[in-house]
C-alpha cells in the first residue's frame, strides 16, 4: 500500500555534468559535477558549494579552497567527494533518503569492477535501497528511441566529458563496444594549449568550454569567425 510513495531515480553521473530524472517529475537536476571545499581535502572538511556555484569558482580561488571534479573518465576518482556530490544532488531533487527506493545509474562500458563498486557504494550511502547500473550507450539508444530488440544492429557513439562510448547494439544487448578515455575535456585542453602556443594567452577551463560550445564546428568548409577572448598574457 505504500509502494506509490517511494521514488525511483535515474542518474547520469557524468564527468562534466550530472542529470537526475524522476519518473513522475521529469528532469529534476542538471548541474556540473563540480565540488568546492576548504583545506585541500573533501573528506571531513567544509564543503562550500556544489554544482553550478562551484563551477563558477573554478580558477578563481586561493590556495585554501579547492575546486575539483570528483569524477574522472566517467567514474568516481574521489570517493568522499563523489559521495558528497550524489547526496547533495539527491537533496536538491527534494527526495528524502527514506523515500528513495531504486536508482539506475549510467556508466561507461569500460568501467572496472572496482569503479562499479565505488558508484554503487556512493548511491547506497546517499540513501538508495537498490542500485542498478546501465551502460551509457544502451541508455542513450533507449532514450532516442532506437529499437534495441530488433534484428538490425545500431551503432551508438556517446561523447561525454571524460569518455567516448561506442557500442553496437542488437537483439537487446551490446554486441561489441569500446570506451575511449578521450572526450570533450580533451577538446577544452586542446583549446587552452592552442591559445597559449599561438597567442601566448593563458585561459581557464570555463573560457575554453565557452569557446568550444559557442564557436566549435566539425565542418572543414565553413566561414571563419572572429571573436574576443580574455585571458592572461603568457
Amino acid at each position: 500500500m505504500f509502494s506509490g510513495i517511494f521514488k525511483n531515480l535515474g542518474m547520469d553521473l557524468g564527468t562534466a555534468n550530472t542529470i537526475i530524472y524522476a519518473y513522475d517529475k521529469g528532469y529534476i537536476v542538471n548541474e556540473p559535477s563540480v565540488i568546492a571545499f576548504k583545506n585541500g581535502n573533501s573528506n571531513g572538511y567544509k564543503i562550500l558549494s556544489i554544482g553550478i556555484e562551484a563551477k563558477k569558482m573554478m580558477g578563481k580561488t586561493g590556495r585554501e579552497i579547492k575546486v575539483i571534479r570528483p569524477l574522472a573518465d566517467g567514474v568516481i576518482a574521489d570517493f568522499a567527494a563523489g559521495e558528497a556530490l550524489i547526496k547533495s544532488f539527491i537533496k536538491r531533487a527534494n527526495v528524502p533518503s527514506f523515500l528513495l527506493n531504486r536508482m539506475i545509474v549510467g556508466v561507461p562500458t569500460g568501467i572496472t569492477s572496482v569503479e562499479k563498486k565505488a558508484i554503487i557504494d556512493s548511491a547506497l550511502s546517499a540513501g538508495a535501497r537498490k542500485v542498478y547500473l546501465v551502460y551509457e550507450p544502451m541508455a542513450a539508444a533507449i532514450g532516442v528511441g532506437v529499437d534495441i530488440l530488433g534484428q538490425h544492429a545500431n551503432m551508438i557513439v556517446d561523447i561525454g566529458g571524460g569518455t567516448t562510448d561506442i557500442a553496437v547494439i542488437n537483439y537487446g544487448g551490446i554486441v561489441v563496444d569500446n570506451a575511449l578515455r578521450l572526450a570533450s575535456d580533451e577538446m577544452n585542453d586542446a583549446i587552452i594549449r592552442y591559445m597559449k602556443n599561438t597567442y601566448y594567452l593563458d585561459i581557464g577551463e570555463l573560457t575554453a568550454e565557452k569557446i568550444k560550445i559557442e564557436h566549435g564546428i566539425a565542418y572543414k568548409d565553413c566561414d571563419e569567425k572572429q571573436f574576443k577572448v580574455t585571458g592572461i598574457d603568457h
